[in-house]
């Protein structure tokens, strides 16, 4: 059973455009809060396509390994999370909007340790949309850059 989180920021740019701003999985370094991201296999593009995630406060983190198992450019991307500490999914989507864009974070996650990960849930769920949401008013920050 997987657990729901999503936030969505607009953007002053063509589908296109905020396309290759959030598809630049090095440049998310610039924006995704306490995390470094990079492309591994196939330069992270296309479905079997490869990327990396390393998540940390201090001495404290984990690397998240994922496969693109959706790539439909400029519109959705999906990857598989692969790791113990983060399973599920997650997807980025690109709309148009009457400003430009909207772009839409979700995680579909797998919590760990089972029953007691998915009833702490509620408790975290906040907190972690929290965060995506910084997340993406840094993204926005960038671009206006």
């Amino acid at each position: 059973m997987s657990c729901h989180a999503e936030a969505a920021v607009d953007l002053p740019l063509d589908p296109q455009a905020a396309w290759d701003a959030v598809m630049d999985w090095n440049g998310q370094s610039d924006w995704m809060l306490f995390t470094r991201v990079w492309a591994t296999d196939n330069d992270g593009r296309g479905v079997g396509g490869g990327v990396a995630a390393r998540t940390s406060v201090g001495p404290l983190g984990f690397t998240d390994d994922m496969v693109i198992t959706h790539w439909d450019p400029p519109n959705e991307c999906t990857v598989k999370h692969l790791g113990t500490i983060v399973r599920g999914t997650g997807t980025f989507a690109v709309r148009p909007a009457a400003n430009g864009s909207t772009f839409t974070w979700s995680e579909d996650v797998i919590p760990p340790l089972g029953a007691l990960g998915r009833t702490a849930w509620p408790v975290i769920r906040p907190t972690f949309e929290l965060m995506m949401r910084i997340s993406l008013k840094r993204l926005a920050a960038v671009i206006a850059r």
